[in-house]
């Protein structure tokens, strides 16, 4: 067998030492790691939550506003209607067209009327 010599024996001490500084390091900074990422975990979530809340506030004012917009559209063309008589005809005549354009109307049946009462029968 072959002697060891000072110097190896120191290595292995060295080595030795060195795992057990390593592992008391590891038992002391692992526990307050594990704190410090339990408390980024916790920031982070509470984050996300302020975000997702501030969406939520934001679609509730864009609804808020498209409601009052609509609303508004809404008063116009009734006001537009009251003055000017011949508005809901003009409308129904360009929704008719557009029936028209799209193929949504097949057929068209006249019916004769007087005084926006249709004529049932024909007279001599």
């Amino acid at each position: 067998m072959k002697r060891t010599g000072n110097a190896e024996i120191v290595a292995i001490v060295c080595v030795m030492l060195a795992i057990a500084f390593f592992v008391l390091i590891w038992l002391f900074a692992w526990p307050q790691y594990r704190v410090w990422q339990q408390g980024m975990e916790g920031k982070a979530a509470l984050m996300r939550a302020e975000q997702e809340k501030q969406i939520e506030i934001e679609q509730a004012k864009a609804e808020v506003e498209s409601a009052r917009l609509r609303a508004e559209a809404i008063q116009i063309v009734g006001k537009a209607s009251q003055d000017f008589p011949e508005y809901r005809t003009q409308e129904f005549i360009g929704a008719f067209a557009e029936a028209m354009k799209n193929g949504q109307i097949q057929k068209i049946i006249y019916v004769p009327t007087e005084a926006n009462i249709p004529i049932i029968e024909a007279r001599n």
